[in-house]
């Protein structure tokens, strides 16, 4: 395997996507060489695979790592960016696999975070305004803005959208140090990753909150065939109140 160096790494993780995968979007995204694509199959049981090593084949900056099970969106992610790390990249992130999120837009935060060396990790935010496209269907939007309250009462910070599935880090030791367990909750990750890097741990200081930045969409739609459940919904709405007083638990332990 080659080093990445300075190229950065983005981490798809699919799950039975055969019919929602985007070959030529992919194929395109990387002939821009600003980026390389590291997909995760999740186990799939489809013919996932089948297009995720078409795709391997087709381009030098794709390449794939095969979960022999099933093992969930967090701990995909979670091995894509280990593996990236291992690979020396300086940037990673991860990216959802229909394309929700256009690939300029994905580029445009890399940018920003090549830009700006503060800058230890850049999320996008999908803000409905003026100028903007954000086509999403209303009863995911409404219950986002609940989940992104409690979302940011329990971290103690605000934050708009904690679930857009376009993220870049930089690979600093706290970033690395957040991700070496895996985490507990499979779709309430993103915020328990936020977590971990506001907090840290005895061995590598929390990033500060100024070095976190969310970039407002242009462009955003809702793709069908979302995989998560009323009950997930629910699932992920408990682990974020647990988040929130296992860090308020912390907080008075520090006094």
């Amino acid at each position: 395997m080659t080093s990445a160096g300075d190229q950065p790494i983005i981490v798809v993780p699919c799950y039975n996507e055969e019919h929602r995968l985007d070959e030529s979007g992919f194929l395109n995204l990387v002939m821009s060489g600003r980026v390389r694509l590291l997909f995760v199959d999740d186990g799939s049981t489809d013919g996932t695979l089948t297009s995720l090593a078409r795709l391997r084949d087709a381009a030098h900056d794709i390449d794939l790592i095969e979960l022999s099970q099933n093992c969930g969106k967090s701990e995909a992610v979670r091995r894509g960016l280990l593996e990236a790390i291992n690979r020396d990249a300086s940037v990673v992130g991860y990216f959802d696999a229909d394309f929700a999120t256009p690939a300029e837009e994905l580029l445009r935060l890399i940018a920003t975070m090549k830009g700006d060396g503060h800058l230890a990790a850049v999320f996008g935010a999908r803000v409905a305004r003026l100028g903007s496209t954000i086509e999403r269907n209303y009863s995911r939007h409404y219950a986002g803005r609940v989940y992104a309250t409690l979302a940011s009462l329990a971290l103690g910070v605000t934050v708009y959208d904690t679930q857009c599935g376009a993220k870049v880090f930089r690979t600093i030791p706290t970033f690395c140090e957040a991700i070496a367990r895996p985490f507990r909750s499979t779709w309430a990750f993103d915020v328990e990753l936020l977590d971990r890097l506001l907090r840290g741990n005895a061995s590598v200081p929390g990033i500060p909150e100024d070095a976190f930045l969310e970039v407002p969409l242009n462009s955003w739609r809702d793709v069908r065939g979302s995989k998560l459940r009323f009950a997930d919904g629910l699932a992920m709405i408990v682990d974020v109140l647990k988040i929130g007083i296992n860090r308020r638990r912390g907080a008075l332990a520090d006094r």
